[in-house]
């Protein structure tokens, strides 16, 4: 039984503490939250395969006759199919702008859950797990391109938070359903949710930098000004777009693949995807994905479904309490935290499953599977999970940006399908106690490589940054730099 859940997913961008808050305008919060309606969207289509399957399994009311390698393959695909639709991304929202790419995911999405609801036999779900992994791939691509180049940079740490917040309540959202709903009416749920983020994604507009790179200043200008206010000058704003524009166009590389293998852009590249290797390794999608399956082996105390509702509220949670220690801490303190919890809590959650699968008696400690998931999933919250995206933007150089960003993020991708569809076949094989001890010791190896490859950047320019990696370098605008990614994560 798994749960498709990527509490990885969202990139959250901040901002240092000691920069001024700057007032808010509405515009931009219904931008941010109309956006962030995609992401809750996303966030219930991850979940719904760890409340549906139960139901689907119940051979007395349907005939579906899902085989284990069936079942593997319904919670797998999505995150396969998401590495295409990120590569479909990277095109569309160039050609078609931010804006509608974005809207249009609602589609796909819709006619997922409508496919899935209809389905009378297993090949017809994994079809709409296919179209709903798709979107996914594209969504992700697409929303944090929209609030980069949208938010002001002084409010971005807080409504940049706004899509993570929602993927979390989108995940809560399909793990509370799925205690009163079965699979097909939790499918149909899932149709109509991508209806209002459609209906609000009409009112906001396309981003001015859009605009500006297909030569349509005024509307460029008019969206500017619908999100910094009526009243506020934009000109300088504005203008620096434009030059940020021009100054990309004029650096542009003649052969961008080339340049981003060069040797100088090697540590920063490796050091990404470094991060992701063992975000993924860590096994949070395999933990997370079969966490009613690890409660019912392990005979907890608490329902399972109680249990995974618990889990979605402890990841929803440390994304605030993430937020409020990244700049404070640092990023590497909070990776040291996150690794020794996620080291801390494999092994006693392998201890456990040794116990149990050698029949000790293991009923007086039911409730050592939550407690132990818990302080994970808050770890690799605090860690693991945002920082190494918050990082990629931090340390990829501007020139590659948007390249390399399409390789370490098609990565994550391939890792997370890698690691979700070999869970149970590893469980098979060594037992799951010993699964638990494997990406401990992943673990282990991930937190030696941070300590000795990983670069804090906590209070440090981007400018700053990149020469301690690469070398004094010509910087260009960082806005001139986000480029569309190809795959999304």
């Amino acid at each position: 039984m798994k749960i498709l859940m990527r509490a990885d997913t969202h990139v959250n961008i901040e901002i240092p503490s000691n920069t001024p808050v700057a007032k808010c305008t509405f515009s931009q919060v219904l931008a941010a939250l109309s956006v962030s309606l995609g992401s809750l969207v996303v966030g219930y289509s991850s979940g719904y395969t760890s409340p549906a399957l139960p139901s689907m399994n119940n051979t007395e009311i349907w005939n579906l006759y899902l085989t284990s390698e069936m079942e593997s393959w319904i919670g797998s695909v999505m995150p396969l199919s998401a590495i295409f639709g990120g590569i479909a991304g990277g095109p569309l929202i160039e050609y078609l702008g931010r804006r509608n790419t974005i809207m249009l995911t609602a589609l796909p999405f819709i006619a997922a859950g409508l496919v899935i609801g209809m389905a009378v036999n297993s090949w017809i779900i994994i079809v709409g797990r296919i179209l709903s992994g798709f979107a996914v791939g594209i969504a992700s691509l697409s929303l944090p391109v929209y609030l980069g180049e949208t938010i002001q940079a002084e409010v971005r740490g807080t409504l940049g938070l706004l899509p993570t917040a929602f993927g979390n309540i989108g995940i809560l959202t399909a793990f509370i359903a799925g205690e009163y709903l079965n699979w097909y009416k939790l499918a149909y749920l899932g149709a109509c949710l991508p209806i209002p983020f459609f209906l609000l994604m009409l009112l906001i507009p396309e981003t001015p930098r859009w605009f500006i790179s297909k030569g349509k200043t005024k509307k460029a200008r008019k969206s500017l000004q619908w999100l910094r206010g009526k009243n506020a000058d934009i000109s300088e704003e504005l203008a620096s777009v434009e030059k940020a524009h021009v100054d990309s166009e004029k650096n542009s590389l003649s052969n961008p693949i080339k340049e981003l293998f060069q040797s100088h852009y090697i540590k920063p590249l490796s050091i990404s995807l470094g991060l992701m290797l063992f975000q993924q390794l860590s096994g949070i999608n395999a933990v997370i994905f079969y966490s009613k399956k690890i409660f019912a082996t392990a005979g907890s105390s608490i329902s399972d479904g109680l249990c995974s509702i618990i889990i979605g509220c402890v990841n929803f949670i440390s994304t605030f309490i993430a937020t409020a220690l990244i700049d404070r801490l640092g990023r590497k303190l909070l990776l040291y935290i996150s690794s020794v919890a996620m080291i801390v809590t494999l092994a006693l959650l392998g201890i456990f499953f040794y116990l149990y699968e050698h029949k000790y008696d293991t009923s007086s400690y039911g409730w050592i599977p939550l407690t132990t998931l818990i302080i994970y999933v808050l770890g690799f919250s605090l860690g693991f999970g945002p920082i190494p995206w918050l990082m990629m933007g931090e340390i990829l150089p501007a020139k590659v940006r948007g390249q390399a960003a399409s390789i370490v993020t098609g990565f994550n991708w391939i890792c997370t399908f890698i690691v979700t569809k070999t869970f149970l076949s590893i469980a098979n094989v060594i037992g799951q106690a010993a699964v638990f001890w494997l990406y401990c010791g992943i673990c282990i190896i991930g937190l030696i490589f941070v300590i000795v490859f990983v670069p804090e950047t906590r209070g440090r320019s981007l400018e700053d940054i990149e020469k301690r990696l690469t070398g004094p370098v010509r910087r260009m605008s960082a806005i001139a730099n986000i480029k569309p990614m190809p795959t999304a994560c």
